[in-house]
């Protein structure tokens, strides 16, 4: 079945998918920027040193990781439909108790219920792109929903900077919590599951080409636990360890680094700030398209993702290394967007893979676990960063400790991931595929 036999209504509520995961993915990436926007007035208004405002900023990170694995479950349980409007509503709740803390522990708490709304976001992402398009569009697919995280970071810069200095840096929290509560509302009211449509024949046979046939639609506790058992669950897991820890070296600590590395005013930040994730943008629509491309031409869907995922993170090792030593400011700046772009391509394959990587009822819970693994990375990455920073006054080294660990992940993910996780019915001897 070619793509052009899709049909016009799959096709408007494929664009209306990506509107609301874009909007969405924007909105939760400039909701995670608010702390580091305001990070020196915070860390001024509040008595908070470098090492706490590393803890605070990882918070929000270790809520999300934890969270991960309960909430892939969930969304392949209850759909993205409740899953995505239930988180976005709890994150925007956080937002708006983050404006109104007095003191370094009621942060911490309004960081970590923001890390327990965002859980389910992109897993959901990852499943609607599963249940909304072929095969041969998941990898463009995600490169385009993915693209809100860089594009979210990237506006965030100047639109928080902006609002900050406007109304304060506790109005900037409760003016983007309100938003967020708007957003969810709207979704919940406009989106569908593809079991809430009355599709023909044709359209279902466009949209599950290539999956498993006779696949029960929710997952098991079984189905959840024996993901665990696979080669390719624990290196994705290892993979976006590494794509992660890197990223968030950059998303928590840029607007400090350019700060206190390289003496740029606050205000300078937002606009320089913005510069790697704008190219993040774009890498991340490439590594979808790149995705595609290879699988279009006869690699196979796993290798089509697993190559561009690994290259892009040696790639970004070797840029974040010239970033931490260069003394230029301008050749610095190039090779933090040149990181950001290649990191972004990993993050598009990586997540491409979880649309292929296992049966079809457990997209959401591979991609959590996957996701998971990113985000212990990502919670340790702002907490490591901060105290080399301040054990050795340089983020020379905290640079170069992301470069080792972006190597041995991206060896990791080429040596751990083989074949895709069969089906319980294909373990069983039952063949899905009725051959």
């Amino acid at each position: 079945m070619s793509i052009s036999s899709i049909t016009p209504r799959v096709r408007r509520i494929q664009i209306v998918a990506l509107v609301f995961l874009i909007a969405a993915g924007v909105l939760n990436y400039i909701d995670r920027a608010t702390l580091a926007v305001a990070n020196p007035l915070i860390r001024q208004d509040l008595g908070i040193d470098v090492g706490e405002m590393g803890l605070l900023l990882s918070a929000f990170l270790w809520a999300y990781a934890l969270a991960q694995l309960p909430a892939g479950a969930l969304i392949d349980r209850l759909g993205p439909r409740v899953m995505l409007a239930a988180g976005m509503s709890l994150w925007s709740v956080a937002q708006v108790l983050g404006g109104l803390v007095l003191g370094f522990w009621q942060f911490i708490g309004a960081r970590v219920v923001l890390g327990l709304g965002e859980a389910p976001h992109f897993p959901t992402c990852a499943r609607v792109a599963r249940d909304w398009f072929n095969v041969r569009q998941r990898g463009t697919a995600t490169g385009i929903w993915n693209c809100a995280s860089s594009l979210g970071t990237a506006v965030a810069v100047p639109i928080l900077t902006g609002l900050m200095f406007l109304v304060g840096w506790r109005w900037m929290f409760i003016v983007m919590g309100l938003a967020g509560l708007l957003l969810a509302f709207v979704v919940y009211s406009v989106f569908r599951n593809p079991t809430e449509v009355d599709l023909d024949a044709d359209e279902r046979a466009f949209l599950t080409e290539g999956d498993e046939e006779g696949v029960k639609s929710s997952v098991s506790w079984d189905d959840w636990k024996r993901l665990f058992a696979y080669r390719t669950t624990w290196g994705m897991i290892a993979g976006f360890f590494g794509t992660i820890y890197v990223l968030w070296i950059y998303t928590a600590w840029l607007p400090g680094y350019l700060e206190m590395e390289r003496h740029f005013t606050i205000s300078n930040t937002g606009i320089v700030g913005a510069i790697p994730f704008i190219f993040g943008v774009v890498g991340s629509v490439c590594g979808g398209w790149l995705v595609d491309l290879l699988a279009r031409n006869g690699v196979s869907p796993m290798n089509a993702r697993k190559y561009p995922m690994a290259a892009s993170l040696l790639l970004t090792a070797v840029f974040t290394a010239v970033a931490a030593e260069t003394p230029s400011d301008t050749l610095a700046i190039v090779c933090i967007s040149i990181s950001l772009f290649l990191l972004y391509i990993s993050s598009s394959a990586a997540w491409a893979m979880a649309s292929v990587a296992a049966p079809a009822n457990t997209t959401a819970s591979i991609g959590s676990m996957q996701n998971f693994g990113g985000y212990v990375g990502g919670a340790l990455a702002p907490t490591v960063t901060g105290f080399i920073v301040k054990a050795s006054g340089s983020f020379v080294p905290a640079l170069l400790t992301g470069a080792v660990i972006a190597v041995v992940a991206a060896v990791l993910y080429v040596v751990l991931i083989d074949q895709a996780i069969p089906s319980t019915d294909m373990v069983r001897g039952q063949p899905a595929y009725g051959a």
